[in-house]
């Protein structure tokens, strides 16, 4: 039994030459330090590919968002409005109404209060508006009489546009009439186009919500339906209720506060004299749903009424000062007590998504800013990957 093989065999490492066993050792650790780099090499072009994937995901998704807001922006519209309105169509189930009855009653309810709102209050918009010219010059004689100094930049600005002119040329200057020319321009057109879009995306987006509010939560249970998994199941419909809990919650609550700070606001405005309160009143409830921008346009506005209305200057600034106190208020007391903490959001974040939706979508982008950060977060809160972007939309 221990006697060597007749036939050795060459490939047996003890019959190798030293050389060839030194050279194949190396080539084997070679092998072992280069493996780990070409690993770390091709997880970092997976990683570059991942990213640059993604960040042209995020702006063809802002492409799309922007060049087609005719056709998204009543979708997200419809959407959120019936969020808002779906704990009223399942408090009417409770009483065994058919969803689709409850949601044309429930519709019907809120045009017609619309309605009502907009040809009381449109008549005199639309009367201000048509006079603004004449407003603009009697605010810009009324500041000139408050400031006189301003006047007088007006006579050096003219001083200095008259230099070198001789007399009879000033003359000749102030005998002009002034002239008007009138232009064939496409002003009315652009303003017959808005308003049929306007209309057209109203309607759109009734219709839409009609058929969400019918529908109860069908969509909610498709969505449910399609997901792989259990837990990808009971994942989304978490989200699901979370978003339109969190989104019914808030905007029917911002609802209420700004209802009640219009009526403040045209109840004071009317004890001061100011005409046409109450749609001074209506104009600041919304306002107060644009974030910052908003209580600032609605204080130069009211500063410019104020000293339209009043002829001295510390009644001339009585109604933005009651508007500006009532927001603070609004802002600091009533809304952080009916809201709480668990709505909440950075301050700065909530600039940025206001910039960013209201260069998409104009006003409505505006509007919709605050609804979608929120819905945003609940996802985010929701996803344990996508935890450091809840973090940074806190407050």
């Amino acid at each position: 039994m221990g006697k060597p093989s007749p036939h050795p065999n060459p490939g047996d490492p003890d019959l190798q030459p030293a050389k060839e066993r030194h050279r194949a050792s190396r080539g084997g650790a070679a092998a072992s330090e280069l493996a780990p780099k070409v690993a770390v090499s091709v997880n970092t072009m997976v990683a570059t590919t991942t990213r640059t994937q993604f960040f042209l995901l995020v702006l063809g998704a802002i492409a799309f968002l922007y060049f087609a807001r005719p056709v998204v922006m009543p979708v997200f519209l419809a959407c959120l409005a019936g969020m808002t309105l779906k704990p009223i169509i399942r408090w009417f189930s409770i009483y065994r109404i058919p969803k689709a009855l409850s949601a044309a009653v429930l519709l019907s309810l809120l045009m017609t209060a619309a309605g009502i709102g907009f040809f009381q209050m449109g008549r005199p918009a639309l009367l201000w508006m048509n006079e603004a010219p004449q407003h603009m010059t009697d605010l810009r004689q009324r500041v000139q009489k408050f400031y006189p100094r301003i006047s007088r930049f007006d006579q050096a600005a003219a001083a200095v546009n008259n230099l070198g002119a001789t007399e009879e040329e000033k003359k000749a200057e102030q005998k002009k009439s002034p002239t008007v020319e009138i232009r064939d321009s496409r002003g009315t057109q652009s303003i017959l186009n808005w308003t049929g879009t306007l209309l057209v995306g109203l309607g759109e987006t009734l219709v839409l919500l009609y058929l969400l509010l019918a529908s109860g939560d069908l969509f909610t249970q498709k969505l449910i339906h399609v997901m792989p998994t259990l837990k990808d199941k009971k994942s989304a419909g978490e989200i699901s209720l979370e978003i339109e809990r969190n989104i019914s919650q808030y905007l029917l609550s911002v609802t209420v506060i700004n209802i009640g700070l219009g009526i403040l606001a045209g109840g004071g405005f009317y004890i001061m004299g100011v005409p046409n309160a109450a749609m001074w009143g209506m104009v600041v409830a919304i306002l107060n749903y644009v974030p910052y921008f908003g209580p600032l346009v609605g204080v130069m506005v009211l500063g410019s009424v104020g000293l339209l209305t009043f002829d001295t200057l510390w009644l001339g600034l009585l109604p933005p000062g009651w508007y500006l106190l009532l927001h603070l208020l609004e802002a600091n007391l009533v809304t952080p007590v009916l809201l709480g903490r668990h709505f909440s959001l950075n301050p700065v974040v909530i600039f940025i998504s206001l910039i960013f939706w209201t260069w998409i979508w104009g006003v409505t982008g505006a509007l919709l800013s605050v609804p979608i950060l929120m819905s945003i977060k609940v996802v985010c809160d929701r996803i344990p990957r996508l935890s450091p972007v809840s973090e940074l939309l806190k407050s």
